[in-house]
């Protein structure tokens, strides 16, 4: 089996596309911060997304994290050196990148071991089908930081969970297990951490194998079933405000956040 490899430096960290057998693989490693994404990680993940098109045996998109991590979402330490402004800009760049994968024409697949916080899930969410091992942790802990939840994100836990649980994992920012977000559906499939290579190579051949036409447009129905708008995020609230500054400094610290209610 021929594998292309490519490894794109992004500071210390590094983006890594493989292609194999109609399957692309892009793979987030900088372990050394539980695959955290600098704002530059950012950037080379939706250039790399894109480039999957160019080669037209490529039939299948597979996103994982190294070693025992999906992503833990944006590097928060890199937010407490920068502006609210460009905070506000870097979040919105964030988004346009995960909007990128969720509309790419061909289907994708998140491979989740261990965390995938915040942007990590949001960013697992985006794609079609979601593998995880049992090691698999997520959270939404944007209200320990002061980062609102934008339309989009908000929009694929509701049609994923519901309102309601919506609400409990955002409110409370609690971690949850694989199990249980197998059970709320966002997982697909629960299996063996040993195995889940394995079992992510065989599922990418057996979606590759299909009709691209067929697939690609079921995808786009399905969008259009629920609406799934890339740019919906677009209409949000910011996605920082005064209690950003402080939820960056008190994590840089490691300390709770203080927050103040403001008036109106």
């Amino acid at each position: 089996m021929q594998v292309k490899t490519t490894r794109l430096e992004a500071e210390d960290a590094k983006i890594i596309y493989q292609e194999t057998a109609g399957l692309a693989i892009i793979t987030i490693h900088r372990p050394q911060a539980k695959n955290a994404l600098t704002a530059n990680m950012w950037d080379q993940l939706a250039k790399i997304a894109l480039q999957v098109l160019d080669n037209p045996k490529n039939k299948v998109l597979i996103l994982r994290g190294s070693g025992e991590n999906f992503t833990a979402g944006s590097d928060i330490k890199e937010f407490n050196a920068i502006s609210l402004e460009k905070a506000e800009e870097a979040f919105v760049h964030m988004e346009k990148t995960i909007s990128t994968i969720e509309s790419l024409p061909i289907p994708t697949i998140g491979v989740i071991n261990g965390p995938a916080m915040g942007a990590g899930l949001e960013l697992a969410l985006a794609c079609d089908i979601r593998i995880g091992s049992e090691k698999a942790k997520l959270g939404i802990p944007v209200g320990k930081l002061g980062i609102t939840l934008n339309n989009k994100f908000a929009q694929r836990l509701v049609q994923l969970v519901g309102p309601s649980t919506t609400k409990d994992l955002v409110f409370t920012g609690r971690m949850f297990k694989a199990e249980e977000a197998f059970k709320l559906g966002m997982l697909n499939y629960l299996v063996a951490e040993k195995d889940l290579n394995k079992y992510m190579i065989r599922m990418g051949k057996l979606v590759a194998g299909m009709s691209p036409e067929s697939l690609l447009a079921v995808k786009q129905s399905v969008q259009e079933c629920v609406d799934s708008v890339p740019s919906l995020w677009q209409g949000s609230t910011p996605f920082v405000g005064k209690d950003f500054e402080e939820g960056c400094r008190a994590f840089v610290e490691k300390r709770q956040p203080q927050f103040i209610r403001q008036s109106k």
